[in-house]
């Protein structure tokens, strides 16, 4: 099938707009996500200049520190951030970064809950939140985090039942909840059919494990 001069002017022109659209969204998006590693970096309290090429005047964070993003997409898969001394808390923001496989943050100084926005990460892998200062209950929305393999929040403050949803997760193969102050039963099905109890050592008021059964009632603990 031939095509006339104008039909294939018009495809080309068609191919070079559609070309010019996806070059300007990737900044767009850049510009977005820096915006949120700089609400993020805000709330930090930052010993040693680790994080000065955080700069707001550069927008792609892709140029940052410790920020890894995908090649092609140009966005933010990765935020390494352990061992830096920092100190502050975790912006629900960072439940916006879409295509964040990683976010290690452990062995430093941060403060507070960890966000339900966290329960927006789809893409998460791995949430390393281990050795802080960290408080309040785990959020049922984690449950949400489909692609999850490694949850280590270990030797933090946090609160409350370990929730029941956190079991759907089809791929968690590593979790540590140990020195905490958790309370109620130890799970027992499904992700957490093989963790072992190790795990969850020095909670004092966890209880375990469940004996009334995926069903049991924490609420009151």
């Amino acid at each position: 099938m031939a095509f006339t001069a104008s039909e294939i002017l018009a495809l080309c022109s068609t191919i070079i707009l559609m070309a010019v659209l996806v070059a300007s969204f990737a900044p767009a998006v850049a510009n977005e996500e820096g915006d949120i590693l700089t609400a993020f970096r805000q709330g930090l309290e930052v010993p040693d200049g680790a994080l000065d090429t955080w700069e707001p005047n550069l927008v792609n964070p892709c140029t940052w520190t410790r920020v890894t993003c995908d090649d092609d997409s140009n966005r933010v898969v990765r935020l390494d951030l352990s061992d830096l001394n920092l100190s502050g808390r975790l912006a629900p923001e960072l439940g916006k970064l879409e295509q964040l496989q990683y976010m290690e943050l452990a062995r430093n100084n941060i403060q507070g809950p960890i966000p339900s926005e966290f329960g927006d990460l789809t893409n998460l892998i791995s949430l390393d939140l281990y050795n802080n200062n960290i408080s309040g209950p785990i959020p049922k929305t984690l449950g949400n985090l489909k692609s999850l393999k490694f949850l280590r929040i270990d030797h933090n403050r946090l609160t409350g039942p370990i929730p029941r949803e956190l079991a759907g997760l089809p791929d968690l193969v590593d979790v540590d909840l140990s020195s905490n102050d958790l309370c109620g039963t130890i799970p027992t099905s499904g992700a957490f059919e093989n963790i072992p109890l190790r795990s969850f050592d020095n909670n004092p008021r966890l209880k375990g494990p469940e004996t009334q059964g995926p069903g049991g009632d924490d609420s009151s603990c």
